[in-house]
């Protein structure tokens, strides 16, 4: 494989909350040190209760993603509920593992909200799956994990998490010159899964007064 389509940057994050689950991202898509792309999709609806995050080559992630959208849809047809966060991550870790001789070149979150709380779940190319109370990926992570490491609480609400998220990403965007371009982000909680509004996201930085 081409070394330079390896070298894909990009900023992701997820933090479990007492009422549910945040996910975020960034929107810079490169290719070494070109931009390749603007406004590229890191942020997933897997199904009600689950999204993930990616990170990587971009053709990698899509398929991935359409894999596990299959697989959820199949798994609530068949047993007539929503699978587990823990299952999802799991299977994806499978698909991963099937796969570590010709990886796919990717970093995942997969988190969300099940009849065991919120979780969230780190996934490698070599199909590992470890959970933990907050993850970030991706070439910006180095700089989310400082402010994660200093700001993030136990039994924070999603609310607080959200501002968290962002103040992270916020924090990678200034110094990573992979991530760029914008944030989304998405609460899942027992309400669902919910994308917060360009308008809602830019309030909150305001609110915050972050510097772009």
């Amino acid at each position: 494989m081409n070394e330079e389509l390896k070298k894909t940057g990009t900023t992701t994050v997820g933090i479990t909350c007492k009422d549910g689950v945040v996910l975020a991202t960034e929107r810079r898509a490169t290719m070494g040190t070109l931009i390749a792309h603007k406004n590229t999709q890191k942020l997933f609806e897997i199904d009600d209760n689950i999204g993930m995050t990616t990170a990587g080559l971009v053709g990698d992630a899509q398929i991935l993603v359409r894999y596990l959208v299959a697989e959820t849809n199949l798994y609530r047809l068949r047993y007539g509920r929503p699978m587990s966060i823990k299952a999802a991550s799991t299977l994806m870790a499978n698909i991963l593992s099937g796969n570590k001789y010709m990886p796919y070149w990717v970093q995942l979150i997969v988190g969300g909200v099940d009849s065991d709380g919120g979780h969230v779940y780190s996934l490698d190319p070599a199909g590992g799956s470890i959970e933990d109370i907050y993850i970030t990926t991706g070439s910006g992570s180095p700089y989310v994990y400082g402010v994660l490491e200093d700001h993030f609480t136990e039994g924070m609400t999603t609310k607080e998490g959200v501002d968290l998220a962002i103040r992270g990403i916020s924090a990678a965007m200034k110094r990573d010159s992979a991530s760029g371009e914008g944030i989304d982000v998405a609460i899942i909680d027992e309400k669902g899964f919910n994308i917060l509004s360009e308008k809602d996201v830019q309030d909150r930085i305001k609110k915050m007064k972050l510097k772009a």
